[in-house]
């Protein structure tokens, strides 16, 4: 019995050095990773402990690096102690070609393809790059790209008869959509294209580097375009707002003015687009890249080399996944007819006034 007992104290104790030389063999080291993923069925990108019912991307990312062995355990639990940091919060819905996590983990061999062999398919890691010690994903990003696609006869008048599938996007339309985009670059005043945030706010003042709308493109009998939007950051629910209100003004149920009047501090009714559509495209790391991108240790944050990779995880995961859920869900379709409730001519203040006096 005795020896029975020293066997597997020595069987443990050999065990754990093996660990502790993989250990040494592989020290933590603070990385980034490049992710994409589909976010239908997910309640956004962020991770909620101890709510269960609400499945995040990081649930299973983190899931997928404990079994990969590239955390231990407790760190997927307490996710400071690995230093995790996402670069964008995406919200429910939400797709990304380009998110970026930074993180400490233990580089072990093979470490990309065991972190995805744990992975749904809809959610891969595309590459990793060494970063320097103090390096947070969030804090050292100097802008984010989204891209919207959206069917195009969302942009059709209100009064005129649509065919969804036999709708198509006219160059004038197409010119007064990028006319209307572009009055957001700049720096503004957001708090009407988000909740929680008033009007003097200092927080709701952000600034817009560029905002267009591609040439469109037909899938399934449907056409598309894209929109693209690059910002120093956004808000919560910001894009959808901004490419909402562009949609009113272009069906004719908001006048021009409205985009200057919501920078105001009236508080101004802005409809909100459906998620579906929204993808974080890239984000940059420009001020990073500058100072230690060549200093011979750290590479810059640049994916050109995943390019392709990305290229074609949209075409598998992200735009059958918009394409085939407008067609089943009607997303679009079915928010559009909502934008007639909308009150685009009086504030907020007025409506209630007027509720008042009218009981």
């Amino acid at each position: 019995e005795e020896n029975g007992h020293q066997v597997k104290r020595l069987k443990r104790d050999a065990d754990e050095e093996d660990a502790e030389d993989q250990n040494k063999k592989s020290p933590k080291r603070k990385i980034v990773l490049l992710m994409a993923y589909s976010g239908k069925g997910y309640h956004g990108m962020q991770r909620n402990v101890g709510s269960s019912q609400f499945k995040t991307i990081e649930d299973d990312l983190v899931s997928a690096l404990v079994q990969s062995g590239c955390i231990p355990e407790n760190h997927g639990e307490d996710m400071k102690k690995m230093s995790f940091q996402r670069c964008a919060r995406t919200d429910k819905g939400v797709s990304a070609a380009g998110q970026i996590v930074s993180l400490k983990v233990r580089l072990i061999d093979d470490i990309l393809e065991k972190i995805n062999s744990h992975l749904p398919s809809h959610i891969r890691i595309l590459g990793l790059k060494r970063v320097t010690g103090g390096f947070n994903s969030k804090n050292k990003c100097d802008a984010r790209t989204y891209s919207y696609m959206l069917p195009t006869f969302a942009f059709a008048h209100k009064d005129h008869d649509v065919q969804e599938e036999v709708y198509r996007l006219d160059k004038e339309t197409l010119e007064k959509v990028n006319k209307l985009l572009a009055c957001y670059k700049g720096t503004h005043n957001f708090h009407n294209f988000t909740s929680q945030k008033g009007p003097r706010d200092p927080s709701a003042r952000r600034y817009i580097m560029e905002m267009y709308c591609g040439e469109p493109f037909v899938r399934e009998n449907i056409e598309f375009a894209v929109i693209k939007v690059k910002g120093q950051s956004f808000m919560m629910h910001q894009i959808r707002k901004m490419i909402g209100l562009v949609i009113a003004i272009v069906k004719g149920f908001a006048a021009e003015s409205i985009i200057e009047r919501s920078w105001g501090e009236e508080k101004v009714d802005v409809p909100k687009a459906p998620g579906l559509g929204l993808v974080l495209e890239r984000v940059h790391f420009e001020k990073y890249n500058r100072r230690f991108g060549n200093d011979g240790l750290h590479e810059p944050l640049e994916w050109t080399e995943e390019e392709e990779k990305i290229a074609v995880f949209k075409e598998q995961y992200i735009y059958p996944t918009i394409i085939n859920t407008e067609r089943e869900e009607k997303s679009m379709a079915n928010w559009l007819n909502t934008l007639s409730i909308h009150d685009f001519n009086s504030t907020v203040a007025g409506i209630q006034a007027n509720n008042k006096n009218s009981k």
